[in-house]
């Protein structure tokens, strides 16, 4: 393969992704990018899955990149690990074993307990320091001694590692996810009034935008409380929400008793994101708990600006009154104030947004993160850290 070696002199670097599965989502989504990253740039990835492959695996296979999957059941399923093992087992030579959050690590961190020496490196893709089941987190806790690094997402995630799940600081480094922000088009006032009237509102609405899963941690209801007063006095918005989850019906309970339903539509689950993005005035996000979040990331790349909660890595991607605003978690009023204060002015929205995708095009690109997981990947083979 063009003769390239690696730092050992020994070609390329075999890397050995394990997921929980490829299902849609911000860590699937990096680990993707990652991977199709590291082939084009000459290395040999692959992905396991312990559970089913996900139904964005195709996107790997279609490109020739390796996807197995171990098909686990409930409970601790040990023909999942002895499947794991094997496939670990059969690489030869030097090979990174990277693995996405607690599940995935604490199975390949048992599965290569006898196998020959791999680097072993585990990326936290959420805030950690969340309370985790006793077994597991005990586990994880003694795979520190055969794991080279801990990767956090954000300097808050690493912070919280380290400070509140007492990770060793020596071993816990931060590595920034990265998208391919090139391949986002910024926002239009055409793709606005195109989503408007397909979804029946007045070519004229102001759509404020929302991507994610419905759950717990992006506290949707104080958007949608927040979105109530902001119709007050804004009858001219719309609350898109982009995404499925098992708070759907609640969520859509709750938009009606609020007296706002004629002005939310929740759209589902959606393979049209970008197109989607392109569409909204402002990026909405009322996380309670947050990593390093894809979905601001892709915000930003789409030149929009975006109003977030100062929780998790939100502060470390959008920075208040330069790319968008930034309020405190549960704090509708003051959501909705935030959301007010950029509708209000439009040009300097549109500054705020184009700021935005500034800073991603030269900070949050998958070529950036992948250069530095092969530093890290290389550091930690020759003992560096």
């Amino acid at each position: 393969m063009r003769g390239r070696t690696d730092w050992r002199g020994k070609g390329f670097l075999k890397i050995t992704h394990v997921v929980e599965n490829l299902n849609r989502g911000g860590l699937e989504r990096v680990v993707i990018d990652l991977a199709h990253a590291q082939r084009a740039s000459g290395d040999e990835p692959r992905v396991v899955c312990l559970f089913e492959p996900g139904t964005l695996a195709h996107e790997l296979t279609a490109q020739g990149i390796e996807v197995v999957a171990c098909h686990k059941g409930g409970g601790f399923d040990f023909a999942a690990l002895r499947r794991l093992r094997r496939t670990l087992a059969a690489d030869a030579g030097e090979a990174a074993v990277h693995t996405h959050n607690l599940i995935a690590h604490d199975y390949a961190a048992l599965a290569l307990i006898g196998l020959s020496r791999k680097r072993l490196i585990n990326t936290r893709h959420g805030m950690g320091g969340t309370p985790v089941a006793r077994l597991r987190g005990a586990l994880y806790q003694l795979s520190m001694r055969w794991t080279d690094h801990v990767v956090a997402v954000c300097e808050a995630a690493r912070r919280n590692l380290v400070e509140r799940e007492g990770l060793p600081a020596a071993k816990v480094v931060s590595v920034p996810n990265g998208i391919q922000v090139d391949t986002f088009t910024p926002a239009s006032d055409d793709a606005r009034r195109r989503l408007a009237e397909s979804e029946g509102l007045p070519a004229t609405t102001r759509l404020i935008g929302f991507v994610g899963r419905l759950n717990w941690a992006k506290d949707l209801p104080s958007m949608l409380r927040a979105f109530a007063r902001l119709q007050q006095r804004r009858p001219d918005t719309a609350l898109i929400l982009v995404g499925d989850g098992a708070l759907r019906a609640e969520l859509t309970e709750l938009a009606a008793s609020e007296g706002i339903a004629d002005h939310v539509r929740f759209l589902g689950d959606r393979s049209d994101v970008r197109e989607l993005l392109q569409a909204f005035d402002v990026f909405a996000m009322s996380s309670v708990s947050e990593g390093y979040s894809i979905a601001l990331l892709e915000a930003c790349a789409t030149a929009l600006p975006i109003v977030a909660t100062a929780v998790g890595g939100n502060a470390e991607i959008a920075v208040d009154g330069v790319n968008g605003r930034i309020v405190r978690a549960r704090e509708p009023a003051a959501f909705a104030d935030a959301l007010e204060s950029v509708l209000a002015d439009p040009a300097r929205a549109v500054a705020m947004g184009h700021r935005g995708r500034d800073w991603a095009l030269e900070q949050a690109t998958i070529a950036r993160m992948q250069a530095r997981y092969g530093e890290l990947y290389e550091r930690s083979a020759k003992g560096l850290l």
